[in-house]
C-alpha cells in the first residue's frame, strides 16, 4: 500500500487545516500520527476501513475529525482550533488492524506533511 499525505502548512493559532492521505487501496484501517521536533512519534486518530468507527488521542478530541472516502481511497484529518503545540510533521498510515494503529504501529506509512501553528 502506498500512501501520500498532503495539506500541511503554516496557520495561526485558532485556525484550521485539512490534511489528506491518498492510498493505493482502501481495504485497511487508517490513521494519523505526528512527530514534533525532538519528540517521539505519537498517535493522533484512527478510522476503521468502513469508516464507521473512529478513535482519537485525548489531546485532539473535540478539535480534530478523521474521515475517509473509500471511493477516492482518501482519508482526511480536519484540524480546528489549532494550537502551537500541534506543530509537527503529520504522517498517515494503514494497517489491517485498527488496534495496531492505536498502539502506534502500522504496516504501511506515508511521507509526512508539516503543520506549523504560530502563536
Amino acid at each position: 500500500v502506498q500512501l501520500q499525505a498532503s495539506g500541511g502548512g503554516l496557520v495561526q493559532a485558532g485556525g484550521s487545516l485539512r490534511l489528506s492521505c491518498v492510498g493505493s487501496s482502501s481495504n485497511y484501517a487508517m490513521g494519523w500520527f505526528r512527530q514534533a521536533p525532538g519528540k517521539e512519534r505519537e498517535f493522533v486518530a484512527v478510522i476503521t476501513w468502513s469508516g464507521y468507527s473512529t478513535y482519537y488521542a485525548d489531546f485532539v478530541k473535540g478539535r480534530f475529525t478523521i474521515s475517509r472516502d473509500n471511493a477516492k481511497n482518501t482519508m482526511y484529518l480536519q484540524m480546528n482550533s489549532l494550537k502551537p503545540e500541534d506543530t509537527a510533521v503529520y504522517y498517515c498510515a494503514a494497517d489491517s488492524s485498527s488496534s495496531a494503529l492505536k498502539e502506534n504501529r502500522a504496516d504501511y506509512w506515508g511521507q509526512g506533511t508539516l503543520v506549523t501553528v504560530s502563536s
